[in-house]
């Protein structure tokens, strides 16, 4: 490296006539740039090597770095999820796995990491620091104090990831303040939504460092203030970059970073993963290289990811080469200096992924219609109302309707009957509830992703129907089904712990998108309803969910009577 830096010997590659693109000044300078043995061994005068490409004014980028995201919401596997994003040019992400892990634990979580080592980006793993999210829910498997021991000391570990349990922290949970200690002296992410005041400053002196969770500048503004990094989330579902970019300026951009969270196979394909982010901030005015920073730089220095989110002497060379970044098209990744896509296409191979270990990995205690029969114990009932565009649910209280003691959807209001299926310990609970939003004039939506212990959540405007697409589910393994008049309409299987396709990318996309035209089909307004129908379970985002053991009030952190 030092040979080849001094010019005295050949590089491996050398990159050509590059607008390169300094994310430790935010300058743009012409020149070429060694690459000995997967790092950039420097920028400038260099000419000889054992290969070089001339970019002919391209403008050369430290790779994109996802800064937090959950690849089981793409529904792929993950070589599969490599296909999608790396060609996008994300050359490192940053995940806790708690999806995969609440379903299988440690097993799940070892699976994802053997995946990703043959892939030609970075993993990093935060130790999911909720498994289960909270005692209000029924989920696979359970990782306590030692079990987040162990996996901190796995070498793709680098902290512990986002703190949901705040009510735990405030409260002082034994469980979840040795899980916080046992990461003194690494990254923790934290995770609170609607926090504020006093509490939020408890919250962040108990040891939390950022949050994504953030749906208003006002939240956002706080958060920062009081020591937090912000990340901008732009999901599939969670959009927040319009209302959050008003924060970013010369004094805060560097404490900012754009991360995704949950984003779908659909919109990794046809739009893009973080990139997707950082195209959407230029087109809303953001300077493109305090874009790029936001996605690499700011990123790496964060998690302290050294060696990462720069073109310099040392750093990795994790590379996109792009024609302008007004449109922030990539053509080019290279990864360790290697070239590993171009003009959209994977040039790497793919591993069969031996997900098979990880199906059959539902547990259902047998039931009949009659139990999904909601009792009508008020004249008005509370209504978890969907959003559009947010994870964040309302909480309503409205007149239901009902036939012999028991309440009946109401397809004229659009209040529909939501259930929760317990499929992990065979208990037999099922969850009941009333939801608005979804808009569908008959049939059911269900599915068995489900944040985050992943039971199966259904929304229908009949017991006939949602009965049937319980039963689907159940026979797929795990999946997404539309059903109407008692029948199946359509189904997406993944069996992969019930989370994850075993199909490659572009036949998911296909399947996904048919269903969700179907769900359309059958009234539903809402752009993408089974990633909405996912977080309708989710019971650490406010205001009002539903999991198997019932209705949750998030705010008062409790279950309905």
């Amino acid at each position: 490296m030092i040979v080849v830096a001094k010019g005295e010997s050949l590089a491996d590659l050398v990159l050509a006539n590059a607008r390169v693109v300094n994310t430790l000044n935010g300058e743009i300078e012409v020149g070429n740039v060694a690459i000995c043995e997967g790092r950039v061994a420097g920028v400038g005068d260099y000419q000889q090597a054992k290969e070089v490409l001339d970019l002919s004014g391209q403008y050369l980028a430290p790779g994109l770095i996802n800064g937090h995201t959950h690849l089981e919401s793409s529904m792929l596997d993950v070589g599969q999820y490599a296909r999608a994003v790396v060609p996008y040019g994300t050359s490192a992400l940053v995940t806790d796995l708690h999806e995969i892990a609440n379903v299988c634990g440690l097993q799940g979580i070892k699976y994802v990491l053997d995946c990703a080592r043959r892939l030609p980006f970075d993993l990093f793993l935060m130790a999911p620091s909720c498994v289960p999210a909270t005692h209000l829910e029924t989920s696979g498997a359970s990782l306590g104090p030692e079990d987040i021991r162990r996996i901190l000391r796995l070498k793709e570990c680098i902290g512990l990831g986002e703190m949901m349990n705040y009510p735990g922290v405030l409260f002082g949970d034994a469980a979840m303040l040795s899980k916080i200690e046992s990461a003194r002296g690494r990254v923790v992410d934290g995770h609170a939504p609607g926090v504020t005041g006093k509490e939020l400053s408890a919250y962040i002196a108990a040891g939390m460092r950022s949050d994504h969770e953030s749906v208003s500048l006002d939240e956002a503004t706080e958060k920062l203030r009081r020591g937090m990094y912000v990340m901008i989330r732009e999901g599939s579902t969670e959009k927040n970059l319009d209302a959050l970019l008003p924060l970013v300026n010369d004094k805060t951009y560097k404490r900012c970073l754009f991360v995704v969270d949950d984003r779908s196979c659909v919109d990794l394909l046809r739009d893009g993963d973080i990139d997707a982010v950082v195209r959407k901030a230029i087109k809303r005015g953001l300077d493109p290289v305090r874009a790029i920073q936001m996605a690499t730089i700011n990123t790496a220095d964060y998690f302290r990811l050294d060696g990462l989110g720069a073109i310099a002497p040392g750093y990795y060379a994790n590379l996109i080469v792009l024609d302008d970044l007004a449109n922030f098209k990539v053509n080019m990744i290279f990864y360790r200096g290697r070239m590993v896509a171009r003009e959209g296409k994977p040039m790497f191979p793919l591993y069969k992924s031996g997900g098979s270990r990880l199906t059959s990995t539902f547990n259902i205690k047998p039931f009949t219609i009659e139990e999904l029969r909601l009792r009508a114990s008020e004249e008005s009932g509370p209504v978890i109302e969907v959003i559009p565009g947010q994870i964040i649910t309302r909480k309503r209280y409205e007149n239901v309707g009902a036939m012999d003691g028991f309440i009946m959807p109401d397809t004229s209001r659009d209040i529909l009957k939501v259930v929760v299926v317990e499929r992990h310990r065979a208990s037999g609970n099922i969850g009941q509830g009333l939801v608005t939003g979804f808009g569908l004039k008959k049939g059911a939506l269900a599915s068995s992703v489900a944040h985050d212990s992943h039971n199966i959540v259904v929304v229908g405007t009949s017991d006939e129907d949602i009965f049937a697409a319980i039963k689907e589910v159940e026979r797929l393994q795990g999946g997404l089904v539309v059903a109407t008049d008692g029948k199946v309409l359509d189904s997406l299987g993944m069996p992969i712990a019930g989370l994850l396709s075993d199909e490659p990318l572009e036949t998911v996309v296909a399947s996904l998108e048919r269903l969700e035209q179907v769900a359309r089909d059958l009234g539903t307004t809402l752009p993408s309803p089974f990633a909405a129908l996912s977080f309708l379970a989710l019971p650490v985002i406010p205001e009002l969910r539903l999991t198997d053991l019932g209705l949750v009030d998030v705010n008062e952190f409790k279950l309905l009577e």
